[in-house]
């Protein structure tokens, strides 16, 4: 996926706008798990045994998913999957990555649905924009 930033906005009565990054988590069954403040991969790790997690960010064609450390730190702003043990090691190809972008969209926009139908009664009102880009190396290109 290469690139693929996530952010949620807020709009209050006002009419201000105030952007709030969250760590965004993709859980194995299409769930979306959004955190407002940082975690260590541990964390989530020791809720989904045999699982790994990468980042959206470290995912292209022809390469294996690479692990986040379990000491590492989730970041704001970011896109994580967690994925079988076993997918460890696969290359990824352009429909892999493809199917990616569609799960985390999908992920996000049922997020979006549920919290305004949760948040309908109240003033605020959120939503997110998912934002991949397409590298060289996705496109088939060497650098």
């Amino acid at each position: 996926m290469g690139t693929c930033a996530s952010s949620a906005q807020y709009t209050n009565k006002s009419g201000n706008q105030s952007w709030q990054s969250t760590v965004s988590i993709v859980k194995l069954d299409g769930n979306l798990q959004q955190l407002k403040k940082p975690i260590k991969a541990w964390h989530v790790l020791s809720q989904n045994p045999n699982c790994f997690i990468c980042c959206s960010e470290s995912m292209y064609v022809g390469s294996p998913m690479l692990p986040i450390p379990p000491n590492d730190e989730l970041q704001l702003g970011h896109i994580y999957f967690i994925m079988p043990l076993c997918k460890s090691r696969l290359s990824l190809s352009l429909q892999d990555l493809c199917g990616f972008a569609i799960k985390a969209n999908a992920a996000l926009a049922s997020s979006k649905a549920n919290y305004s139908i949760s948040k309908s009664k109240s003033s605020s009102q959120r939503s997110f924009r998912t934002h991949p880009t397409l590298s060289n190396v996705s496109l088939g290109y060497s650098h």
